[in-house]
């Protein structure tokens, strides 16, 4: 599946109604919540029921699409199944029980509850909260798909307005001719990655570039008075600065796995746990500006995209053995080169990365490409499993911009 995503335009009155909505899926979804904690065995199934329950019992609820409070209690169940598998699994740490969300962001509603207008420029909600018409301006063409391929609608609200995603079944897949040539990647923070060829990619430091900028408009809002109108100015301006770096380093992750990926037959990178490398305090800011996981989530999803293969290998001990003779040489995290009593001296990332490729050719027989679902994306579309709510699945996965795609199935608007 792929998901496309608009702007979406409409009066202050229908951005109300959209809030409204918004704070009604939160309110089923966290009822949800606390109906599994008070009842044992309560199920996916029985959590759908308990929609209507709460439709009876609330005026508000009830004024909402009812495909749309299933929705909603789907999203409960993701967190609870979630929780279940890392207990399961017997996850070290927190296992991630579920808790009542305090903000929500976005209403999802399935084939019900809305119709696009003949056009395909404009989408009306017809459920009681009286959202109405709002236009759609986005890059892609709805027009080159059927209505009954699309299967999930969401509203999303950000520091910038707000978007509506449309989740349609169709795959795209593209064939690009083979290069006859792989590459292993060792991301840092001093430059973004070094490939095994000996090539840099210099690490853009969105956060620290725009820090300056945050710190002005995050005096402006601790100066304001709480609950005063000029307070909620200044955060969305705060929101809209933070949204600005979040998407530039969203589309700076997705150029350059798109370029490595289309480049290379195979592509070797280093399984990393960003989230316990985050726990060092003195790193988590660099560690977090530099967009790892964004950077493998996109070489994961081209891979399949184009059909190449990506490897993800164990990082033990890639910086400390020789490439050359595999004997381990200790450094600590200030030696930049790696020399050897073999004669090899190579800047300490560029060992690592070929020592990268090493390991995903030895295994690369029983490894295949990988695909990972990320939460929270302002992209356009994404890889998705059918029958799956769009905020488990897609949040966070987001197709290539309108600069960057080979449209295959997208025209420009």
């Amino acid at each position: 599946m792929i998901v496309l995503e608009f702007k979406a335009y409409g009066k202050q009155k229908q951005y109300l109604a959209i809030d409204e909505a918004i704070r009604t899926a939160k309110f089923v979804r966290n009822s949800c919540i606390r109906y599994w904690m008070d009842n044992k065995g309560v199920g996916k199934s029985d959590l759908s029921k308990y929609c209507a329950v709460l439709a009876k019992e609330f005026l508000f609820a009830n004024e909402l699409n009812s495909m749309a409070r299933q929705a909603s209690a789907e999203r409960a169940w993701s967190s609870i199944a979630r929780f279940y598998d890392n207990c399961k699994k017997k996850v070290p740490g927190k296992k991630g029980f579920p808790r009542f969300k305090k903000h929500c962001h976005s209403v999802e509603y399935k084939t019900t509850g809305w119709k696009l207008c003949p056009d395909k420029k404009s989408i009306i909600f017809s459920d009681k909260k009286g959202i109405g018409k709002l236009k759609l301006k986005g890059t892609w063409d709805l027009w080159c798909f059927e209505i009954k391929l699309i299967k999930r609608v969401r509203i999303v609200r950000r520091a910038d307005g707000y978007y509506v995603q449309f989740c349609i079944q169709i795959d795209i897949n593209e064939s690009v001719p083979a290069t006859g040539t792989t590459i292993g990647l060792d991301v840092g923070l001093k430059d973004f990655y070094t490939d095994s060829n000996g090539n840099t990619e210099p690490n853009p430091r969105f956060y620290r570039r725009g820090e300056k900028r945050l710190k002005f408009y995050q005096r402006r809002v601790s100066r304001k008075n709480k609950g005063s109108a000029n307070r909620k100015e200044a955060i969305n301006k705060l929101g809209k600065t933070h949204l600005k770096i979040s998407r530039q380093r969203e589309e700076h992750a997705k150029r350059l796995a798109r370029c490595v990926v289309r480049s290379n037959d195979l592509v070797a990178y280093e399984d990393l746990r960003v989230k316990n490398m985050v726990k060092n305090h003195c790193l988590a800011k660099s560690i977090n500006d530099a967009g790892w996981y964004q950077f493998r989530k996109w070489t994961e999803y081209f891979g399949t995209k184009f059909g190449r293969v990506t490897v993800a290998v164990n990082p033990a001990y890639t910086s400390q053995n020789c490439s050359n003779c595999s004997e381990t040489v200790k450094k600590s995290l200030s030696t930049r080169t790696h020399i050897c009593q073999c004669g090899c001296s190579l800047d300490r990332d560029h060992n690592a990365a070929i020592n990268i490729l090493e390991r995903a050719l030895s295994t690369v027989g029983h490894t295949g490409t990988l695909v990972l679902d990320d939460p929270n994306a302002w992209g356009e579309a994404t890889y998705t499993l059918a029958g799956e709510n769009l905020s488990k699945q897609v949040a966070s996965l987001n197709q290539e911009s309108p600069s960057q795609s080979e449209r295959g199935v997208s025209n420009q608007t």
